[in-house]
């Protein structure tokens, strides 16, 4: 892992919902320490507010909502000659199938790839993705389960070096050039992949997959864990949006 990489998520860590949260919940307790009641309280309750709201399934709801409703499922009316599927975590565990090697973003994203591999003819599947704590990158292990799956070898590109969608678009340049595409990632991640995609100058075509959100049944939610991962996936795409639009 690059040491940019390191520094991107050590301070993405603080703006994301469980940092923010703990560093609130720090600062509560050092003002408590320093008998600077008034701010103690005021930090000690912010971090209590924001673990409720952040926990709050309609509230998590709304946001993957407004990320995923941008794209619509594939409609198979295009000709395209390459599928790139995105990376996402995995591991390496040699007691676990190839079935569980994969995230459960990382098996949804190759499953959508497959299907639109047996779909459409002609096309190549492209996977990329770095090792991440491994010894085995995920482009490899994504494209073990493709195999498995029934896809041939000669259809499928790797490349094991990108650490972020970025670098995963740098490389689809260099295969697919001006030509349109297919891109699958998971819905939350799809217009922040697309935007990164495009300021490249690539054509890629929308199929998400790994949907977040849920069926509207009212307000009165208990909060749930469940909801807090929500949150904290849709606001990472909504920080790397920003922060996409501001580099350029």
């Amino acid at each position: 892992m690059s040491l940019s990489l390191h520094i991107k998520q050590f301070f993405s860590f603080f703006v994301e919902p469980l940092g923010f949260i703990i560093v609130l919940f720090t600062l509560g307790i050092y003002f408590l320490y320093a008998h600077k009641e008034h701010k103690a309280k005021l930090f000690l309750l912010s971090s209590f507010f924001f673990l409720l709201l952040f926990s709050y399934p309609p509230f998590a709801n709304f946001l993957v909502t407004n990320l995923e409703m941008k794209y619509a499922k594939y409609d198979y009316k295009s000709d395209v000659h390459f599928i790139h599927v995105l990376g996402n975590g995995h591991n390496t565990d040699a007691m676990q199938p190839v079935s569980s090697h994969l995230s459960d973003a990382g098996t949804k994203r190759v499953l959508e790839g497959v299907i639109l591999y047996k779909n459409i003819p002609n096309v190549k599947l492209i996977f990329t993705g770095y090792k991440g704590d491994t010894n085995t990158s995920n482009a490899m292990m994504n494209a073990k389960l493709a195999l498995a799956l029934g896809v041939k070898q000669k259809d499928i590109i790797l490349n094991g070096a990108p650490e972020d969608t970025r670098e995963e678009a740098l490389f689809t340049k260099s295969v697919v050039g001006s030509k349109p595409f297919i891109l699958v990632t998971s819905a939350t991640h799809m217009p922040r992949a697309m935007m990164l995609f495009q300021q490249l100058g690539l054509h890629p075509i929308a199929a998400p997959t790994d949907f977040e959100k849920s069926e509207f049944k009212g307000y009165l939610k208990a909060p749930r864990v469940e909801a807090l991962c929500r949150t904290q996936k849709a606001l990472h795409e909504y920080i790397g949006i920003l922060w996409g639009k501001i580099s350029g």
